[in-house]
This record gives C-alpha cells, sequence and structure tokens, in this order.
C-alpha cells in the first residue's frame, strides 16, 4: 500500500474561542500563517512525505473550508482566462480530499466517528488542526506500524499546559489532560490509528478523555517522542508566535 492510499484525518470543526478576533470571520484552521491557512501548511508536510490524502472533519464555518478548496487551484495558482472559459496553471498540489460536516459542536471523538465510512484502511493518521511542526511523518507511521499497538501518538516536551503522556520507554502507561509535571511529554496532536479504535463507545467523554485514557490504561498506546519543532496555535499569544518564525524564515515546517 502506498502512503497517498492512507487516509490523513484532520480535526477541523471547533470554534476556536480563545482566538475569537479571528474565528468571529474564519474557522480557526482557516486562519492565515504567512498568507495561507493553517490546514494548508499542515497538509502540505503530510503531502511531503506522500500522504496525499485527506479527510477534513469539519463543523464551525464549514461552508468556508469547502469553498476555500474548491477553488483551491484559482486561489493558489496561476489562472488564465479567455473567452473559452478559465483554466489554471501550474497544478501543484494535486491532493485527494473528503470534506465531511461533523457538526458545529460535536467533540472530537464524535466527528471521528462520523467519517468512520471514509475509512477502508487498517491504519490511517489524524491530527488537530491547529499544530504544525517538522515532524518526520514517514518515521512515525513507519514506528506505528513496527510496534502493531492499537494507537501511536506524537510526544513534545513543552510547558504543561496540554494533555500529558506517562510513559515507560516507548509504551504509553497513563494519558491525562494538563498536569503539572515538566518531566513528561504532552501530546502534540500528530496521530496514527488502527481502525479498530472505532470500536471504542464513550457516552459523556472526548476522544482525549473517554478514548485515549482507556487505551492507554490498557496498554495499546505507544509514544514517538518528537525532539524537534512543534507549535500550535491555541491563543493570539501562539498565533503571533507562529507569525514571527515564518517571517523570520525559520519556519520549519514550512513546504512551498
Amino acid at each position: 500500500m502506498k502512503n497517498s492510499d492512507i487516509p490523513v484525518v484532520i480535526l477541523c470543526g471547533g470554534s476556536g474561542t480563545r482566538l475569537r478576533e479571528q474565528t468571529e470571520f474564519l474557522p480557526k484552521p482557516m486562519i492565515p500563517i504567512g498568507g495561507k491557512p493553517m490546514l494548508v501548511h499542515i497538509m502540505k508536510w503530510y503531502a511531503s512525505f506522500g500522504f496525499t490524502r485527506f479527510v477534513l472533519a469539519l463543523g464551525y464555518k464549514q461552508e468556508v473550508v469547502k469553498n476555500y478548496f474548491i477553488h483551491y487551484h484559482e486561489i493558489n495558482g496561476d489562472v488564465h482566462i479567455n473567452r473559452l472559459g478559465t483554466c489554471q496553471r501550474n497544478r501543484k498540489d494535486m491532493w485527494d480530499i473528503t470534506m465531511v460536516d461533523t457538526g458545529e459542536n460535536t467533540l472530537k471523538w464524535g466527528r471521528l466517528k462520523k467519517i468512520d465510512k471514509y475509512i477502508d484502511t487498517d491504519v490511517f493518521m489524524c491530527t488537530y488542526g491547529d499544530g504544525v511542526g517538522d515532524i518526520p511523518i514517514q518515521d512515525l507511521f513507519d514506528f506505528h506500524k513496527k510496534h502493531g499497538k492499537l494507537v501511536t501518538v506524537t510526544g513534545v516536551k513543552h510547558p504543561p499546559r496540554f494533555g500529558v503522556i506517562e510513559r515507560d520507554g516507548d509504551k504509553v502507561t497513563s494519558f491525562k489532560e494538563k498536569q503539572q509535571n515538566d518531566d513528561n511529554l504532552i501530546n502534540a496532536g500528530f496521530f496514527v490509528f488502527n481502525k479498530e479504535i472505532f470500536n471504542y463507545h464513550t457516552l459523556h467523554g472526548d476522544l482525549e478523555i473517554g478514548v485515549l485514557d482507556r487505551i492507554a490504561d490498557g496498554r495499546e498506546m505507544m509514544v514517538y517522542e518528537h525532539k524537534g519543532y512543534w507549535g500550535c496555535m491555541d491563543n493570539m499569544a501562539d498565533l503571533g508566535n507562529l507569525q514571527n518564525i515564518w517571517n523570520s524564515g525559520k519556519a520549519k515546517w514550512r513546504v512551498d
């Protein structure tokens, strides 16, 4: 199976309340960094490793995302117009994109469950729509295939305001949200899942609390430690930091 056959699910349906200045008009993943939406930077990074099949789990202002990708080549490429109509030049990003309205107020696990009919492979990738980094996607994927567990989560060291991964070597022993322990890794959101994850059920929880924590308790989760760059767009300060990194020419996640 080729990398281009593996679905990459991007959870991009939340309203981004901590970025209200921007998300009043745009869904959070469509906020631009360096003139391109955060979502496009994420997709370009995966595509640079040959993963070009995307399933976008949409919600809040989902029509903005749909309209953008329907007109992607006109927006991002050269366009020639004559009396016979319009044609696009230099089509660079030839991606396979499925866009699914998973509901405006749906939690992340609910969004995943609503796209499961588009997952026709034993393994698939998944990430949030607000984080970038120079994660070696091929190494992450190969690591998952080698260990044979249900889930791989990418862990990075970061100030402890995100979900914390406790581990014994590469094996995840606990998955918790927002603990104050600088020695642990935090969840960077670049996952590899076996399709069997859809067999899990939760009535009142979400992806992290209700599913992933139970998988970790059952010793079916492994962590891939990434020691390079990772950054997220959780609030206006994060957005400004990412934009400054881009403007400095040092954005390690940049793919032209």
